[in-house]
């Protein structure tokens, strides 16, 4: 004879059942945390390696803080080669700046030594016919001199022989001069003058700038001469009679006569 369940309400669950039901959540609680599977099975916890989250978490930690350590040691590295490169810059930009103060230096030598020179050059003066001498002194008497005496002094120099500036100045007449023939006058740089007459034929012109030693005239025996040869006068002044001993005037100027 079968038996059937009566239909409508269900029945209550008995203790035992609700009992049981609890102790699996409690189970399941405890197998999450980690705890009932030391306590209930504790050969297989010994035997078993415990993977906790905190054991992870410093083996975590440690590979992080060595990946911080390296990435540490590489920007320091890259900072020391920049600040190596930064000094390697700035130690050829001083050397190159070195370089070019020596190099300014130089120049500025160079050029105070060729201005030098040239003021030496445009300073200095010379025979007015190069390796000549005195044939007639100065203020020698004779009827020869309007004057009564030689207001210049002559220099030996064959007809056509090349005259020359005594010191640098500016022309400031060229021409027929008289008694002295064809003449060239110099205002010289020093506010003097000088005069060579006689000449054959003069090779500037007034207002024309010359240096010492450049060639003026050539010499001859115009005017009133008695054969070739260059009279030079030195004045203090431009007008006749403010002449000055030609030969002291180029003793105090270096010139060996």
């Amino acid at each position: 004879m079968a038996f059937t369940r009566p239909t409508g309400k269900h029945r209550r669950p008995t203790r035992r059942a609700t009992r049981t039901g609890a102790g699996l959540a409690g189970v399941a609680a405890l197998t999450t945390t980690g705890v009932v599977s030391t306590l209930a099975f504790p050969a297989a916890a010994a035997e078993a390696p415990a993977h906790t989250g905190f054991t992870e978490a410093i083996v975590i930690g440690h590979s992080l803080a060595d990946r911080i350590d390296d990435q540490a040691a590489a920007q320091r590295l890259a900072a020391e080669d920049a600040a190596a490169e930064q000094a390697a810059v700035e130690a050829a930009r001083l050397q190159a700046a070195e370089a070019k103060r020596k190099a300014e230096k130089k120049r500025a030598e160079k050029v105070r030594a060729a201005r030098a020179a040239e003021r030496e050059r445009l300073n200095r003066y010379v025979l007015p016919v190069e390796g000549s001498y005195v044939s007639t002194g100065y203020q020698t008497g004779g009827s020869l001199w309007s004057s009564g005496s030689h207001s210049g002094v002559d220099f030996h120099a064959p007809a056509g022989s090349a005259v020359r500036a005594v010191g640098a100045g500016t022309v400031v007449e060229t021409g027929w001069g008289g008694a002295y023939g064809n003449e060239v006058v110099i205002k010289m740089h020093d506010g003097t003058y000088t005069q060579y007459g006689h000449l054959a034929s003069a090779t500037v012109s007034v207002g024309q700038t010359v240096t010492p030693g450049q060639q003026i005239a050539v010499s001859g025996s115009t005017g009133n001469s008695t054969g070739p040869h260059l009279h030079f006068e030195a004045r203090s002044g431009a007008d006749y009679g403010t002449d000055m001993d030609p030969v002291a005037y180029l003793r105090g100027h270096g010139v060996d006569v």
